[in-house]
């Protein structure tokens, strides 16, 4: 498993890395992906606790880097994926230029909404 977080709102992430128990409120939570920016996490110890059973991970995303994930499941899937999703890409994108991962492993993505409700017409 792997827990993938805006930068602007980690909490997760860092007290992944903290190696905490318990997952710290995150103060002035900021993130173009509205549906990342949860500040305070519900059943953290579980969270982590699956994270950790799984000897999975936690990492985290700049919103530049989210932006451009958008454009490349755009322009090569045809996918109009919201932030969110997207962040799934470019923590992937991460961990294989990190060789956290291996390009021939099998890996699901979540996509869970359209970039249509960000969508301003401009």
């Amino acid at each position: 498993m792997v827990c993938v977080q805006a930068e602007g709102c980690a909490p997760v992430v860092r007290a992944f890395h903290q190696e905490t128990e318990r997952i710290e409120p995150w103060v002035n939570a900021a993130t173009i992906a509205l549906g990342l920016r949860v500040p305070a996490v519900f059943a953290d110890r579980l969270v982590l606790g699956c994270l950790r059973e799984s000897n999975g991970m936690a990492i985290s995303v700049s919103d530049h880097e989210i932006q451009l994930a958008q454009q490349d499941l755009a322009l090569l899937e045809g996918i109009l994926a919201a932030p969110e999703g997207a962040a799934t890409l470019a923590a992937l994108s991460k961990l294989i230029k990190s060789g956290d991962t291996k390009v021939d492993e099998k890996i699901v993505l979540f996509n869970t909404g359209s970039g249509l409700k960000y969508y301003t017409g401009k």
